[in-house]
């Protein structure tokens, strides 16, 4: 008798990890949880439990994970290699024939070893993209087109597409990147955005909110979050030296990551009087922070569509902001914003016109005001359940094509 199959989703974030892709991941998983029994490899430190009586939770299998730190790129790279192996076994040894296996591109060594543990054991394959190599690489300029690590990703991203079930993205720009390889079909490739993670509701930007005491009357033009490879935080200061005489104008520039390293050391050097940097907030304080700026900026690096995961877009909706996206047209944010009108679309690392955008926005703040309303009703689109809803049918689908 054929047993029911099973949903396995192998990671290395996972709950209690705090990172957004653990929180999405998480969501996922409990969502499929309602509908098939779902089992969670997970390389998270303390994620570990077993499935719940009655069923509708995951079961989590915690796979041991050596974690070097961030700059320490050889040994990390050492690490995701021995995790990616790790969890080639653990889905060896408990898929089956009918099974949903999924991954994710986190990191870029996993999919390749999680799909070919499925195949083998015939189960169906189904891989969510958050980061696309060697595109993402490129983009940071840590490799060439032509060097001998974009063609090697490349002729394993051939064999790893054509190979999948069910490719979820969270952009629209990804799917062409996708369908430049041979025998990988569009029907396969599924938009499901993620989602806001913080409650959707438009705030007023005011001077009761005490991040703004010190610029109560000032436009707050706002930069935040993970300022990574894909991202160019220097237009943003440099937008912001352009408009350092413009008194009515003032820059909040928060983060972390290789950008801002980048930032601190521009401000140590130049002391612009329009900028002040903020350490990150906590997390039960990130709603207030967002809304205590007028606009906030999201400055991509040029050549990033389909690369990038603008997840960060949806917060800044939730609360009732403009937003200001230094990107390419077609990129899912810039697609975004342009659809909903809910702010500006620049080019990517051109600082003037960056700063012609703020100063445009802070030149008319009642349609700025206007387009945070606006983006508070756009985010009403990008909700936790939406987006589970679209993932538990499609895995649904799968499971029933294998009938």
């Amino acid at each position: 008798m054929k047993t029911a199959p099973n949903f396995i989703l192998a990671t290395e974030f996972y709950p209690p990890d705090s990172s957004t892709t653990a929180t999405y991941l998480g969501a996922i998983a409990n969502a499929i949880a309602l509908d098939m029994p779902t089992v969670v490899l997970s390389g998270t430190s303390g994620s570990a439990r077993p499935a719940a009586t009655g069923g509708n939770t995951p079961e989590i299998i915690e796979i041991a994970n050596w974690k070097p730190p961030k700059h320490a790129l050889a040994r990390r790279l050492v690490a995701s290699s021995v995790l990616a192996m790790r969890l080639f076994w653990a889905v060896y040894r408990r898929a089956k024939p009918g099974d949903v296996v999924m991954s994710v591109t986190s990191p870029f060594t996993l999919p390749y070893a999680i799909t070919l543990a499925a195949r083998l054991r015939r189960a169906r394959t189904a891989l969510l993209i958050y980061d696309l190599y060697p595109e993402a690489l490129i983009a940071a300029g840590v490799a060439r087109q032509t060097s001998l690590v974009a063609r090697a990703l490349r002729l394993a991203n051939g064999w790893l597409f054509r190979s999948l079930d069910a490719i979820f993205v969270i952009g629209r720009d990804v799917p062409p990147l996708l369908l430049r390889y041979p025998r990988v079909h569009a029907d396969n490739i599924h938009f499901v955005p993620n989602w806001t993670l913080l409650p959707i509701g438009y705030r007023a930007p005011g001077a009761g909110n005490h991040l703004r005491q010190d610029h109560p009357s000032q436009f707050l033009a706002g930069l935040c979050g993970n300022l990574g490879f894909t991202h160019a935080p220097r237009t943003v200061f440099e937008a912001a030296r352009l408009l350092q005489h413009e008194k009515s104008i003032h820059f909040v520039l928060s983060g972390w990551g290789v950008g801002w390293d980048e930032l601190k050391a521009l401000q140590a050097a130049q002391n612009l009087e329009n900028v002040t940097l903020l350490e990150p907030v906590p997390e039960d304080q990130l709603a207030e922070f967002l809304a205590a700026a007028d606009a906030w900026i999201i400055p991509y690096r040029r050549n990033v569509a389909g690369v990038s995961i603008p997840s960060r877009l949806y917060n800044f909706l939730a609360v009732g902001r403009a937003v200001i996206v230094a990107t390419e047209a077609n990129s899912e944010a810039g697609l975004a914003v342009a659809e909903e009108d809910i702010g500006w679309v620049v080019p990517p690392e051109e600082a003037g016109r960056l700063a012609q955008a703020i100063s445009e926005a802070a030149s008319d703040r009642a349609a700025t005001l206007q387009r945070g309303q606006q983006a508070a009703v756009a985010a009403l689109k990008y909700t936790e359940q939406a987006s589970t809803l679209r993932y538990r049918d499609i895995v649904r689908r799968l499971c029933e094509d294998d009938r």
